[in-house]
Parts: C-alpha cells; structure tokens; sequence
C-alpha cells in the first residue's frame, strides 16, 4: 500500500469537512435523531440512481458489505444506547476519538498495514487532539461532565467505547470490502441503498406512538436534510476512494478531523467561542496532520 500523498490527504480532509457541514446543518435542530435518521434515508434515495447506472461491486466485495450493515446496526443501537444514558459532549468525542487509534492497532493483523513511528505518532495526536476538541465544543470538562444529573455516565462510557470499536470495525471491514469492489461508487451506493434503512427503523419505532408528528417534521426539514445527506454520501465517498490510496489507518485518523471543522464552522456561523482549550486542540490536531503525512 503506497504512503499517504497530499492530494490523498487533502481529499480526505475536504470530505472531513464535508462531514461536519452536515452536522452543523442539523446542530440547531429540535429533534437531531430524527434528522438524522432522515438523512439516512434521503441517503438510500440519492444512492439508488447510482447503483443503477455504475451496477453492484464484484462478488468478493459482498460479505464485506453484509459484514458492515450488521456492524452498522450494533452501532445504532450502541450510538441510541450511549445518547439515552449520557451527553453528546461525553460519548461523541470518546467515540470518534478512540477509533483511529484501535484502526491503527488493528492494522497489521487485518489489514497487513504496519505503520511506522512517526505514523503512529500522528495518528495519538489527531486522536487525543479530537477527544480534546470534542470536550471542547460541548464545554464538558476533562474531568467529568456537565448537565444531567441524572445521567449514568459509566452505562454511557460502556456504550460509548463499544461504539468506538464498532466505528473501528466498520472502518477495517469497508477498508477491504471497496478494495475488493473494483468500484468505489458501486460500493459506496450500494452501502448507503442498504445502510440507511436499519437508523431510520430504529427511530420510527421509537416514535411508534407519534409518527404523524414525526412525518410532519420531516416534510419541513428536507430543503436541510438533502444537502446534508449528499454531503454524507460524498464525505464517506472519499474516504471509501482514499482508503484505496493509502492506509486504511492513516484515512481514519484525517476523517476525524471533521471534529476541528465542526469547531470552526461553529465558531463562524453559529458564533461560537473559540477559547484555549480549543485553540491547543486545533494545534495538536494540525501537528498530527502533518506528522502523518510526511511519515
């Protein structure tokens, strides 16, 4: 597998702000599953033309398709689990945090991709600089958690590091299912046609008692949700294309870096502060770009 390349990784860091766009888009949002779970949705339409005019990826790519769509459904129940018993601010940056360094661990033995030290030391400096952003932008502190009092942060913690395993093992197991395809966009349109249906379940039936409402908000969110899910298809469309140029593990620790756009795009559209602890994130996170890239 050849080493990371600047158009690679620039590729990689534009869908990662592709992929804080569309939640930016939903962040001021009264009801961000069902949003979210619209967007999933909006997905199997805008992936559904695509299958039909580029077709299904080769067989060999199959088992890694179903394997991902089953891992895909762990991780909604995980990600519902994790919301239900804590914050946002606590389990989001936990979870995406976590998942380039147990990809990078994973490498060698999954995916006979060994990275080297200074590889390895950009990949802990994205992570650890986007737990730190994360607790940043939701103003949960380092050492614990604000809000609910309520909140059992341990059962929230649990499902927040399962999470991080199944982002891991979805990122690994796409890794060598697109490998496999011989096309990029007939597995990606072939992944969201299949993904965006288990969410969407999920979120209807725990709305089972008030669908009209549900479908209701909907019908006035679409002219937000549809650029959101075209920016969702494309952002994982070209870390899916990247991660067939480069490790799989380097592509996951850039793709995480939607979280230092997040804070940026907050800052000049929602007018939000952009204090210390942000700006020493933001530092450590360039820093493992960089450090990444010319490994």
């Amino acid at each position: 597998m050849p080493a990371l390349t600047w158009p690679v990784a620039l590729a990689v860091l534009f869908g990662a702000l592709l992929h804080a766009s569309w939640n930016a888009l939903i962040k001021r949002s009264d009801d961000k599953a069902l949003d979210t779970a619209f967007i999933h949705v909006l997905g199997v339409v805008l992936a559904l033309p695509v299958v039909l005019v580029v077709g299904l990826p080769r067989r060999e790519a199959w088992p890694f398709l179903a394997g991902s769509l089953f891992i895909h459904i762990g991780y909604y129940i995980a990600l519902v689990g994790a919301y239900r018993h804590g914050e946002l601010g606590l389990t989001y940056p936990v979870m995406r945090g976590l998942a380039p360094l147990l990809v990078a661990c994973s490498s060698a033995a999954l995916l006979g991709e060994s990275l080297e030290a200074q590889a390895w030391a950009g990949v802990v400096a994205i992570s650890i600089g986007v737990i730190a952003m994360g607790l940043s932008i939701s103003g949960v502190p380092i050492g614990g958690t604000a809000g609910n009092p309520h909140a059992h942060h341990g059962k929230a913690l649990a499902y927040a590091l399962a999470n991080a395993c199944l982002i891991a093992l979805y990122t690994v197991v796409d890794g060598l299912g697109v490998r496999r395809s011989g096309d990029t966009a007939a597995y990606l349109a072939t992944l969201f046609m299949l993904d965006g249906i288990p969410y969407f379940a999920i979120v209807m039936w725990q709305r089972r008692d008030a669908v009209r409402p549900a479908l209701h908000h909907m019908a006035g969110r679409w002219t937000v949700a549809l650029p959101a899910a075209l920016a969702s298809l494309g952002s994982y469309g070209i870390a899916l294309w990247a991660m067939t140029k480069a490790p799989v593990a380097a592509v996951a620790a850039l793709r995480e870096t939607s979280v230092l756009f997040a804070a940026v795009i907050g800052a000049l559209w929602l007018r939000e502060a952009y204090g210390k602890r942000r700006i020493a994130a933001t530092l450590l996170i360039v820093a493992g770009v960089i450090t990444l890239r010319l490994a």
